[in-house]
């Protein structure tokens, strides 16, 4: 969950690393620092509790060089302090390394450690690295490496310098991604090409057990037991523009503007008119495989597991498999039953989630099929599954998701089309599906051209301290989306229920002061979802309404436009993304970057 770069080239490196952090700050954001090889085999360091721009403003006027790493971190082992910030040193001050991950075993090896007289700077686990690299007494700087992590448990991503061997940088990957830049004379290195795409749009991207060396005019790449291994670069797809702000205060907000051309781009050459269905190539998955598929499990974390909630629903809807969806960490602490024939799909924005990363290499041991569900091209769950799903949103820079929650729900349209049209589904239901997967850009932009409503809804709403969200069916997984929307960009207190369960004890909680917020769609429950706004008005609470058309009972209504049934949640979530932006926004918190949280969760 922490930001890395690196540089070794012939460019004064302290620029290029401060604007490689700044683009990884949403990583993780309450320390950052630097290390740069200077002249006669020494490193400087600068480091700082807070954000990028705090050790901006402290480094040394003379901290130049040709060679560095750099560190923007998200707390694991040890509170927000200078000391803890990254990078972190030797006994001599001869090794300086950056650490993305957790080492499990670190209590033991520092232990031991100081019970051989080192002494520790910081109450980082990444110390114990650099004391293990510094006390080898190999030969080259890949081998000193290659010993340490021989005696580590966890997940690592590193990036090592050494005042010994200016000439590089020794970099290695196990559950945390290491990505490397190839340029013209220069080497980059970053744990996310958001750092690279100003720079060079050639990348090799690092498989778990795997190494580095990098130089100025050349790379090398190798396991963690010296074998060669094989690295060609690919382009990254999007350019260094992708990940500006674009004109607006925030990323949140150009993320959510985004969102009809990134529907667009999902729906972009797979759908087949012809046959009233959609091409997948990725997937894998034959006719006669998908027709054997008995049930479809989902696995994911936060926003991903509730798109999964409502792609567990489309696909038994539209295919009549069996599904369900499940966090994945907890599916893989309970010992579950692997079935060979339940179809298992993994969903990550990232491609590197480490619980559900850890989920699908579990499956994959135990022989399950597994397909991913992700953003990222060449992520590791893109690369550990059978097949998968692009879901094309492009970059999302800010911490919470927004267009590519929508574009994964998108994403389960189509395989539960894909998978309908294979089985039962009718060429009639699917032309119903496709025409009204073809409305949804410009039904977005509808919602979003209301937007100046919201904003005035949102200062209404914005005083209280917690507020309810309820849904029946499609809608209960779109409330669990906007409570988590709210609670993590407001910190207002919100959680989400079904409607059908207010009177089974929620409903204590009603009072003015408790608004809640009901997703009301115009299906056959909407009576059932009429009487549980009737049950909260006659105890006195306020009720913000998301609906095909006005609702008596409640105070506010935003109005949504109607698509089929089963497409409907994908609209319906949209108008409480820009209630949490603006509830946010009136209450002065940092939209892009939330207390507490990163954007890409590599560690468990």
């Amino acid at each position: 969950m922490c930001g890395i770069v690196g540089y070794i080239g012939k460019r004064d490196v302290a620029p290029l690393l401060l604007e490689g952090l700044q683009r990884l700050e949403y990583r993780g954001y309450d320390s950052a620092g630097l290390a740069v090889s200077g002249k006669n085999g020494t490193l400087k360091t600068a480091k700082a509790k807070g954000r990028v721009r705090e050790v901006e403003s402290k480094l040394p006027k003379r901290f130049t060089g040709t060679t560095g790493i750099a560190h923007t971190r998200w707390a694991t082992h040890g509170a927000p302090t200078d000391e803890n910030a990254h990078p972190h040193l030797d006994a001599e001050g001869k090794v300086a390394i950056v650490h993305n991950g957790i080492i499990d075993n670190a209590a033991e090896l520092r232990a031991k450690l100081v019970a051989d007289g080192v002494e520790f700077a910081s109450e980082t686990d990444t110390e114990v690295l650099a004391h293990l690299i510094g006390r080898s007494q190999a030969e080259t700087l890949e081998e000193k490496v290659r010993q340490a992590l021989r005696l580590i448990e966890g997940t690592y991503g590193i990036a090592v310098l050494h005042a010994d061997f200016a000439d590089r940088i020794v970099v290695a990957r196990n559950g945390s991604p290491v990505v490397l830049g190839i340029g013209e004379h220069e080497m980059f290195v970053s744990s996310d090409v958001a750092a690279l795409v100003s720079h060079t749009r050639q990348v090799v991207t690092l498989d778990d057990g795997e190494m580095a060396t990098l130089k100025a005019d050349d790379y090398r790449t190798y396991t963690t037991e010296g074998s060669r291994t094989s690295s060609a670069p690919e382009t990254v797809e999007y350019a260094a523009e992708s990940y500006d702000l674009g004109g607006h205060d925030t990323y949140m907000h150009k993320e959510i503007s985004e969102q009809a051309d990134a529907v667009d781009r999902a729906l972009r050459g797979r759908i087949d008119d012809r046959f009233s269905t959609v091409h997948l190539g990725g997937l894998n998955l034959d006719a006669r495989e998908a027709r054997g598929v008995r049930r479809v499990k989902i696995l994911g974390c936060g926003t991903s597991y509730h798109a999964g909630q409502i792609g567990a629903q489309m696909i038994e809807e539209l295919a009549r498999i069996p599904s369900d969806a499940e966090p994945a960490s907890e599916f893989r602490y309970r010992n579950p039953v692997v079935d060979p024939d339940t179809l298992y799909v993994a969903v990550s924005q990232s491609g590197e989630t480490y619980d559900v990363l850890a989920a699908v290499q579990e499956l994959k041991r135990k022989g399950a099929r597994v397909l991913g569900l992700v953003n990222v091209v060449g992520s590791a769950i893109a690369r550990e599954t059978d097949g998968g799903i692009y879901v094309h949103a492009g970059p999302e820079v800010c911490v919470v998701s927004t267009k590519c929650f929508t574009n994964m729900v998108v994403s389960f349209a189509l395989l539960a089309l894909h998978l309908g049209r294979i089985r039962d589904l009718s060429v009639a239901d699917g032309k119903r599906i496709i025409e009204g997967l073809r409305k949804l850009p410009a039904q977005i932009d509808e919602i979003l051209a209301g937007e100046e409503q919201i904003k005035e809804l949102s200062a209404q709403y914005a005083d209280a301290r917690s507020m309810m969200f309820i849904g029946r069916v499609r809608g209960y997984p779109v409330a669990r989306e906007a409570s988590l929307k709210l609670k993590e960009v407001s910190y207002i207190h919100a959680e989400a229920y079904p409607a059908s369960e207010l009177k089974h004890g929620p409903l204590a909680l009603i009072e003015p002061a408790m608004p809640t917020v009901a997703i009301v769609p115009d299906d056959d429950l909407l009576e059932k979802n009429r009487a549980a706004l009737e049950e909260i008005k006659a105890r006195s609470g306020r009720i913000l309404a998301v609906a095909h058309q006005e609702q008596e009972k409640a105070d506010h209504t935003i109005l949504v436009p109607k698509n089929e049934p089963e497409l409907d949640p994908i609209l319906m979530g949209i108008p409480l993304q820009l209630l949490a932006y603006h509830t946010a926004l009136s209450l002065g918190r940092d939209i892009d970057k939330p207390r507490n949280l990163a954007k890409s969760v590599t560690v468990e």
